[in-house]
């Protein structure tokens, strides 16, 4: 399918832009400290992150909750999900676990997660109602699902199948309000100026 190949080369291309130096990495750090908040996980949960390239995320987020948290990182592409690999065992971590993941479902089992998000992913969904649902059926009850993602160049509605290219590359965060609501979650706040220049919007799945 063509999809999986424009999603695991959106994810090769974010991850050689996110290479880490010392100042990037502090960023990250930053920033996941605040996704942690905000999608109140604490040392004993269990999130995803979808889509994680090479893992830069996922490390950190692991690194934050500790040893007894776990953390799915999940990609479609095999190149990034060895990475995920590797650095997880360069940073002595035993509490990610890689999945590999599909275009259309999370490959997680049910209610598994107290929280998933995806990180400027959310856009290469080339069928969003069918990788909702997936999402929201992998959240425990009240679990929440946190987009971080930006905007095309071009105004107005972009269909799924035109999102992952040119102009038209991105996702306006009201079409992922819509979107999500269709699937069943509650919006539960909008953050217009994520860091990296993306929005955030945190849904919860009903209790």
């Amino acid at each position: 399918m063509r999809v999986p190949r424009l999603f695991g080369f959106a994810l090769l291309t974010c991850s050689l832009l996110l290479q880490p130096s010392s100042s990037a990495q502090s960023g990250l750090a930053s920033e996941v400290t605040r996704l942690v908040q905000l999608l109140e996980l604490s040392p004993e949960s269990t999130v995803a992150d979808l889509g994680a390239g090479s893992g830069e995320v996922s490390i950190e987020i692991a690194r934050q909750l500790g040893a007894r948290a776990r953390v799915y990182s999940t990609d479609t592409n095999s190149v990034r999900l060895g990475e995920i690999k590797k650095a997880a065992a360069t940073a002595n971590l035993t509490n990610v676990t890689v999945v590999e993941g599909a275009s259309a479902a999370t490959n997680l089992p049910d209610e598994c997660c107290d929280a998933i998000f995806v990180r400027y992913v959310y856009h290469h969904f080339g069928d969003p109602p069918a990788m909702n649902a997936s999402i929201l059926r992998s959240l425990k009850p009240g679990g929440r699902f946190a987009v971080m993602d930006a905007g095309p160049r071009i105004a107005g509605t972009v269909p799924p199948s035109e999102r992952a290219s040119g102009d038209k590359h991105g996702v306006v965060h009201e079409t992922v309000v819509e979107e999500l609501k269709a699937a069943g979650f509650e919006i539960v706040q909008v953050v217009p100026d994520w860091p990296g220049k993306l929005f955030l919007v945190l849904a919860r799945k009903p209790r």
